[in-house]
């Protein structure tokens, strides 16, 4: 299926590795060209070329998300390289393992900083671009805890529950705009990436193809995609008992 965002222009943040090299992976395939942004340099710019190698245009910058300046950055890169910026993928590095009661305000903080703060801002920066061209596409990667808890995780259980409540809130707002943007939330369940192996679960059991998420992410940022918005779309295999 041709999911006709050829030539639209995607942001993918903590896209050196993982779900978001996954989808910024997939995005590349459907002809969008990319801007990518990383903390760390050295992998973000093997990502930079190994999408450069589809044939996709990409520009790479490194910068941490949980810095206020960094969305603006960002969106500067996509408009002054490519002149648009048409979607944005909102992703970030999971917080350390913890449990609730044992959590200090200092790592809640931090936790909310990252993994939600920094979706929050990205949004707000890209949108007067997309309310201009009359299109967007905002995707904000979470995970499978905003249905089910996942114990040992408070932070993440916190701060993205927390943002899928905010997501749902500015979707909302932005039908009544008629703009044609839509705003969603794709929550991943145990996929086989360095996070994965890093929390122990690699071993668990049956672990989803990134490569397979990132192209529910695509979808998502299509343009047969514009009825679907405020949507939490859930790709954990069937982990969750959730209803």
């Amino acid at each position: 299926m041709d999911l006709g965002i050829s030539g639209k222009v995607a942001l993918v943040t903590a896209a050196s590795r993982g779900l978001g090299r996954a989808s910024a992976e997939a995005l590349a395939a459907e002809g969008a060209h990319l801007v990518l942004c990383a903390r760390r340099e050295g992998p973000l710019r093997d990502a930079e070329a190994a999408i450069a190698a589809q044939g996709a245009e990409v520009v790479a910058v490194a910068a941490d998300m949980a810095d206020p300046t960094t969305p603006e950055r960002l969106v500067a890169a996509a408009t002054e390289r490519f002149g648009a910026l048409d979607i944005v993928v909102a992703n970030s590095g999971g917080p350390p393992p913890g449990k609730a009661l044992e959590l200090d305000d200092d790592a809640i903080r931090a936790a909310v900083e990252a993994n939600l703060l920094s979706s929050v801002r990205l949004v707000r920066s890209a949108l007067p671009h997309m309310r201009a061209a009359g299109w967007g596409r905002l995707c904000c990667i979470a995970s499978y805890s905003v249905v089910q808890p996942i114990p040992g995780l408070a932070l993440s259980n916190t701060a993205r529950s927390g943002l899928r409540a905010w997501a749902k809130t500015a979707a909302a707002d932005l039908a009544t705009e008629s703009t044609g943007i839509t705003l969603n939330l794709v929550c991943p369940g145990p996929h086989a990436t360095e996070r994965m192996r890093e929390l122990g679960g690699a071993e668990s059991g049956r672990m989803g193809d990134p490569a397979d998420f990132g192209r529910v992410v695509a979808f998502v940022c299509s343009a047969h995609a514009g009825f679907v918005n405020g949507a939490t779309i859930v790709v954990d295999g069937g982990a969750t008992l959730a209803l």
